[in-house]
């Protein structure tokens, strides 16, 4: 029995988080929080976070700079996460969640930090090296995309293709040039497919690119060449909605390439967790969803 494929989660935009928790905030006002916590975010690694949970085969990779990224680093070891970080010259991006009992999470983001041309080419010439087979999901914003700098990690996932699996979650002008290569798996948001160039549309795709599209607590579509189907999930008292795609994806990347499912049931698989983790606060911290 052949083992289980490795997935590699590539954050392009990793994230030194810290959530503030206050009794109650007011605009205008100085606020002295109950609480802070840190945890290193980003899509990748909050996929990678559920596939651990999982027991699924993985490494996250992405891109540090700096004292936040450092940070990050620190506290990925401490955890023992399974993740390779290539250093590039620009300090992590910050970001801060605010939670209160009286208005909804928010979330504030700091300004996007693209990797520099060496950590490009560092990733590139790690995913070079990985065994034919390998997973790799592509996670979240990537920025530079198009730049100089990132052409040798365009390159290598333009490769990619035709000696290994590819699934994207991403948005944007990086999703609309992956799409093109025809990967195994596309998951994306109802926002995020309206904002696809026409050639790019899933009716337009390469017929065996595989489609996930959700519309935040809406009914989950899947689209291939067999059609499209529709899967309602579980309905449960919003909490946080921060991350809840992002264990869905792992859910599935995890059932369809290490379990061997089908499309199908990995979404019937993935929604009870990803409608789990949206009841409770954190990301993939959530109780065993009921069978």
């Amino acid at each position: 029995m052949n083992p289980a494929p490795l997935i590699l989660t590539l954050t392009g935009n990793l994230l030194a988080e810290r959530t503030l928790d206050f009794e109650a905030w007011e605009p205008g006002r100085t606020q002295r929080a109950r609480t802070e916590s840190f945890q290193v975010g980003g899509k990748g690694i909050n996929v990678a976070r559920m596939l651990r949970r999982l027991g699924a085969p993985h490494v996250a990779l992405g891109f540090a700079g700096g004292a936040t990224g450092d940070e990050c680093e620190a506290w990925l070891q401490a955890r023992g996460f399974h993740h390779r970080l290539f250093r590039t010259g620009g300090s992590t991006r910050v970001g801060t969640v605010v939670r209160t009992t009286n208005r909804p999470e928010t979330t504030f983001l700091g300004p996007d930090v693209p990797p520099d041309a060496a950590a490009a080419a560092a990733c590139a010439a790690f995913l070079e090296a990985q065994p034919a087979g390998t997973v790799l999901a592509v996670c979240g914003s990537l920025p530079g995309w198009a730049t100089p700098a990132l052409q040798p990690l365009r390159d290598t996932i333009a490769r990619w293709v035709r000696r290994g699996i590819l699934a994207v979650d991403t948005y944007g002008t990086p999703l609309a040039d992956l799409v093109t290569l025809g990967p195994d798996l596309v998951k994306i948001n109802a926002q995020e497919l309206a904002g696809l160039p026409e050639p790019s549309h899933p009716e337009f795709a390469p017929q065996r690119t595989r489609w996930i599209l959700t519309d935040g607590p809406g009914p989950v579509r899947v689209r291939d060449a067999d059609g499209e189907r529709t899967f309602p999930p579980p309905q449960v008292t919003e909490v946080s909605p921060t991350g809840s795609g992002d264990v869905l994806f792992a859910c599935v990347l995890a059932a369809l390439y290490q379990r061997g499912d089908t499309l199908d049931s990995a979404v019937r698989r993935a929604l009870p967790y990803a409608a789990a983790n949206a009841a409770h606060p954190g990301i993939a911290e959530f109780p065993e969803p009921a069978a």
